[in-house]
């Protein structure tokens, strides 16, 4: 309830003063497991990705954002659950798989972190890993912001991505298929 609740609100400030716009919506599957990957430029990412998405979508941020006393409880009553970044964090790993073996929509910033100048960077395996794994599709995300108060912000949906199983995750796979959501999050950046 908490989470729709705040979307609703979230979205009316993104129209009015961000004259936010979606396009791409009606690629996103109406069920089922997804890893939702998106480029990474701001603290406002999730909130905006989760506002464009009409499913509920449980975020991995980063474990440092649950040592802050009052975020803590907001940010875990939206979904988002911690991850240890600088090496393998095998609870949130479990969380998520988890959550995509549930039908949920677990949404990564393959980058890791904010990119300052805005330009992609490189991937690190983990949403490729999750996907791979799960055996769920990648929904690619473009997020392009007009800095400024009232920048105006768009966001695009791509098609889903299919990776074919693979009997043994290998470390190619994984970086076969964090190429492929990349060039498609920088084809729908390109198209902004």
């Amino acid at each position: 309830m908490f989470y729709y609740f705040t979307r609703f609100i979230c979205r009316i400030v993104l129209v009015v003063i961000r004259r936010w716009e979606v396009r791409g919506a009606e690629h996103l599957p109406e069920s089922g497991g997804l890893v939702l990957a998106a480029n990474h430029t701001s603290y406002w990412d999730p909130v905006v990705v989760g506002c464009a998405i009409d499913r509920r979508v449980n975020f991995m941020g980063k474990a440092e954002l649950f040592d802050i006393r009052l975020l803590n409880p907001i940010i875990r009553a939206l979904g988002t659950f911690p991850v240890r970044r600088g090496g393998t964090d095998r609870a949130a790993i479990r969380k998520a798989l988890a959550l995509l073996e549930e039908g949920q929509i677990v949404g990564v910033f393959p980058e890791g972190s904010r990119s300052h100048t805005g330009e992609l960077q490189k991937p690190h395996l983990g949403a490729a890993m999750l996907a791979l794994k799960a055996g769920v599709p990648m929904l690619p995300v473009a997020i392009s912001v007009k800095k400024g108060f009232f920048g105006k912000i768009k966001i695009s949906i791509g098609r889903p991505l299919i990776f074919p199983a693979v009997s043994k995750l290998s470390r190619a796979d994984q970086e076969k298929a964090s190429d492929s959501i990349m060039m498609q999050i920088a084809s729908l950046l390109k198209a902004h």
